[in-house]
């Protein structure tokens, strides 16, 4: 077999951080991808809610391939179109007023807390600003971004990060309240938490985060990494609240596989906080990640992708539901649109996914108990009828 040939080289050449499963994955084609040895899976996992237009596709392979055959870097000391393209598109979905591209969601982290820390440092005229942020939330492996990762387990090693940053807990109000001073200069909360086991936030609890940081003059930073780009059903997950941030973070979809990312500025913020000087990166904005952001952003409004996750999202959770129904050891499930969880009770949740991979099905968990699906956002019906029937032979 190849595959244990391309393990063994790999493991002999790259740094043992991720133990991966024992696939050697080679090509994709729509919402399947196959590994070395030509087996076929179904893949609900999308690189990690990456890869929202599965694999293949021809407007997006085709826009790639013409961008790299004109230009894919010249740094941001010169404009370039493919970015100021990319960044109008961004606006008019997110409906905000200022763009800066970034190589990767952790890098989007660290720029929009920078924004935050200047609009605060404009405002009061002195640095030492506080962040407030959620227990089980994940925002990243960077410094900045680790900081503000409500889990011991990521930091502790790694300390002391940043400082200044206060834990609450996702969906209690209240408990953000306490944390309140004159320091605080922002909130940071994912819309829905992904890694810390598929928890929307409430509607109760983002309206009271708004209304606290319009009291207070302080920035709400929403990160939509995972669950932005169409994933629960419109464009970014903060849509389907009407609860508008200060400043919005992306990545993942948003260059359809492509490493990009961003942070977003609302208007208040794009006036009053970085500067020229304050904030770069030589790679971000280059013309090949925005060339990727340019087709996404078209393929979706050509397609109707977001219209697409929202018209199929009630069978996807009817499927589901009747799994909660079947099986005594799948609890309840959560989540919104094409980002769900199934809670696993009784037997461990990486039992499930190894399982699931050995029946050519691709998943992935989130927190210590609950199995995630992310798939890409073009998967249809039969689709889903597929990936149930695969579970389910999982689950026996």
């Amino acid at each position: 077999m190849k595959t244990n040939n391309y393990i063994e080289k790999s493991e002999n050449a790259i740094l043992h951080t991720y133990n991966r499963y024992q696939i050697v994955l080679e090509k994709g084609e729509g919402v399947y991808l196959y590994d070395v040895d030509g087996k076929k899976y179904l893949d609900f996992a999308a690189g990690i809610a990456v890869n929202c237009l599965g694999y293949g596709h021809p407007t997006y392979t085709k826009a790639l391939q013409e961008q790299a055959k004109k230009l894919t870097h010249i740094s941001n000391l010169y404009y370039n179109t493919p970015m100021m393209e990319a960044g109008e598109k961004v606006k008019k979905a997110s409906g905000m007023e200022k763009v800066f591209f970034t190589n990767s969601g952790a890098e989007a982290i660290e720029g929009a807390l920078k924004a935050a820390k200047k609009y605060a440092f404009c405002r009061d005229g002195h640095a030492g600003h506080s962040v407030i942020a959620m227990n089980h939330s994940f925002h990243g492996r960077t410094v900045g971004a680790l900081s503000v990762t409500g889990n011991a387990h990521y930091r502790e090693a790694f300390e002391p990060l940043m400082g200044g940053v206060k834990f609450a807990d996702f969906n209690d109000l209240d408990s953000v309240k306490a944390q309140l001073d004159p320091s605080v200069c922002a909130i940071i909360t994912e819309t829905v938490q992904g890694e810390g086991g598929i928890y929307p936030a409430s509607q109760e609890f983002l309206e009271g985060l708004r209304q606290l940081c319009d009291e207070h003059d302080i920035l709400l930073i929403l990160d939509e990494i995972q669950c932005g780009m169409g994933r629960t059903g419109d464009y970014f997950a903060w849509q389907g609240y009407n609860v508008k941030p200060d400043i919005m973070t992306c990545a993942k979809a948003l260059g359809g596989g492509v490493p990009v990312g961003a942070f977003v500025l609302g208007a208040k913020a794009a006036a009053h906080s970085l500067e020229p000087g304050d904030h770069g990166t030589t790679y971000g904005g280059n013309p090949l990640a925005c060339a990727a952001v340019r087709a996404v952003l078209d393929i979706y409004e050509q397609e109707k992708i977001v219209e697409h996750v929202r018209e199929l999202t009630p069978y996807l959770e009817k499927r589901l539901d009747e799994l909660i129904q079947e099986y005594p050891c799948v609890k309840t499930r959560r989540g919104k649109g094409f980002m769900q969880g199934l809670v696993i009770d009784g037997r461990p949740v990486g039992e499930v996914v190894n399982r699931a991979l050995e029946n050519n099905l691709l998943v992935i968990s989130a927190g210590t108990d609950v199995l995630r699906l992310v798939p890409p956002l073009i998967i249809e019906k039969q689709h889903i009828d597929e990936m149930i029937e695969k579970l389910k032979d999982s689950l026996n």
